[in-house]
């Protein structure tokens, strides 16, 4: 057996997973093992953040932790290796594999390049060498040729042809570009090659102060502020300049502005949500109406829910009447619960509904959904988004809960706000906004009274959804609001 290849069954690498639906990638957030640390299998250790959700890896075998690949915060492929794991600690050193035989090539001929890991994203990945040997810089065939003449007289006693005159050396740069690769490519940290690419900023042009002449987040700051920085004007040039007005304020510099400002890569959850309300905005074409209705009863009901033994221990709010009555709604008007299918020219009528449920995370907006949610009970359902908020604000939310998802509500109204006009989710027939709970005048009975009032809002696909659906069932939610013992006779 060689080297290389006990050296192969000793470390087993482990891959980034498709821990999603058809994820590309993912982002290292934290690893939770170093270099030396024992794990069993079934161990987490990293957590990791695709377009969907955060997500914690456990290793499928024993050993001990030999080289993270890479560090917190750097984009890896799905399939590339991330840890190696020394699944034969006892071993001893590991045997060095033996060198291949580099073949022979003509002088003139430039270097292969070393075949390595190759870069799938501009300025992101890999870089196409696993190293950072710089290339060999070959000698001037007339030199060669000299030194092989040399040799050569030498061994038959003969003197050395004179060498030739060499080229005259290039003048000098002014100030020196940065070290590249083997492939020719500046030495720069993922997270750096992307802020120079977002910048709009060439690595090869950038000088670098890091160890080992690696470009630095500074460095391209630096870059950016020369490049915004007015030309310096010669004393022989110089016009006398006239005298500025008193009252004039210089007006800010670039480079004094691009201090102030704070840049946010867009990745993860808030990436992926912003394609996705993208591709909706521009894919369905949305409709969205409007009902202020007195939700007085409802608000009492949810007082006297919260005092029932049979839901103890439940969350029980507006937000869980809301959902209730929107599922009534689907109930008597089973058509709007649909999807478009482009592809066959179909509409696909659903007879259940996953409910979906938009919740505001530290990573961004994410629409988790209850399955089913229409053949729950109201303390089934009470369980099932106490469940659902919770573990999104843990940000412990899986890709396959926020999958499948067919109608949605956004509870516009935590923060204060009336209503708006919310973006369906794609594949999504309907969304319906839940404005604030405020205390107004409201005609009750005859007569002007303080009434608790709310504002909805329906978006829904005007492909899947005309407007009488549209209306009938933002109708019949008001209704239940307005009087909730319709829960029970049109339940």
């Amino acid at each position: 057996m060689t080297a290389s290849t006990a050296n192969d069954q000793r470390f087993r690498e482990f891959k980034m997973p498709d821990v999603g639906e058809g994820l590309t990638e993912a982002e290292i957030l934290k690893w939770y093992v170093a270099v030396g640390d024992t794990v069993s299998d079934g161990q987490v250790v990293c957590e990791v953040e695709t377009a969907k959700a955060a997500v914690e890896l456990p290793i499928p075998f024993d050993g001990v932790v030999h080289e993270l690949r890479f560090g917190e915060g750097v984009t890896v492929d799905v399939g590339t290796a991330i840890i190696s794991v020394d699944t034969q600690p006892g071993a001893g050193p590991a045997e060095p594999a033996a060198p291949a035989e580099p073949a022979a090539a003509p002088a003139a001929e430039p270097e292969p390049e070393p075949q390595g890991r190759q870069a799938v994203l501009v300025g992101y990945g890999a870089a196409p060498s696993s190293t950072k040997r710089r290339a060999r810089k070959a000698q001037p065939a007339p030199v060669q040729q000299h030194m092989a003449a040399a040799i050569q007289a030498e061994m038959n006693g003969h003197a050395a042809p004179a060498a030739p005159a060499p080229a005259p050396a290039p003048a000098a740069p002014v100030a020196p570009a940065a070290p590249v690769e083997a492939a020719g490519r500046p030495l720069a940290k993922p997270p750096v090659r992307k802020l120079a690419k977002d910048l709009g900023v060439d690595l090869a042009t950038v000088v670098p102060t890091g160890t080992d002449g690696i470009v630095t987040r500074e460095d391209v700051h630096a870059a950016v502020a020369a490049r915004t920085a007015p030309a310096p004007v010669t004393e022989e040039l110089a016009a006398p300049a006239a005298p500025a007005p008193a009252l004039a304020a210089a007006p800010a510099a670039p480079a004094d502005l691009a201090a102030r400002e704070t840049r946010i890569p867009i990745k993860g959850v808030r990436k992926a949500t912003a394609q996705a309300m993208v591709a909706s905005a521009f894919t369905a074409p949305h409709v969205t109406e409007f009902v202020t209705v007195d939700v007085t009863r409802t608000m009492k009901l949810v007082q006297q829910l919260k005092t029932d033994p049979d839901m103890a221990g439940l969350r029980v709010n507006p937000l869980l009447l809301v959902a209730k009555a929107l599922l009534v709604a689907i109930k008597r008007n089973p058509d709007v619960n649909a999807s478009w299918d482009e592809a066959n020219q179909e509409i696909v009528r659903k007879d259940y509904v996953n409910l979906g449920i938009a919740a505001a995370t530290p990573r961004g907006l994410i629409v988790p959904n209850i399955k089913d949610a229409g053949a729950k009970t109201l303390p089934q359902l009470s369980a099932a988004l106490g469940e659902l908020v919770s573990t999104a604000r843990e940000g412990k939310t899986s890709p396959a809960d926020m999958s499948g998802g067919t109608v949605t509500i956004t509870n516009v109204g935590v923060f204060g706000v009336d209503t708006g006009t919310p973006i369906l989710n794609p594949g999504e027939s309907a969304i319906l906004a839940f404005g604030a709970v405020k205390l107004q005048p409201w005609v009750h009975k005859g007569k002007v009274k303080p009434r608790q009032v709310t504002t909805l809002a329906l978006s829904f696909d005007h492909r899947l959804v005309d407007g009488e659906l549209g209306s009938k069932v933002l109708a019949d939610v008001a209704a239940v609001l307005e009087n909730p013992k319709r829960l029970i006779t049109w339940g």
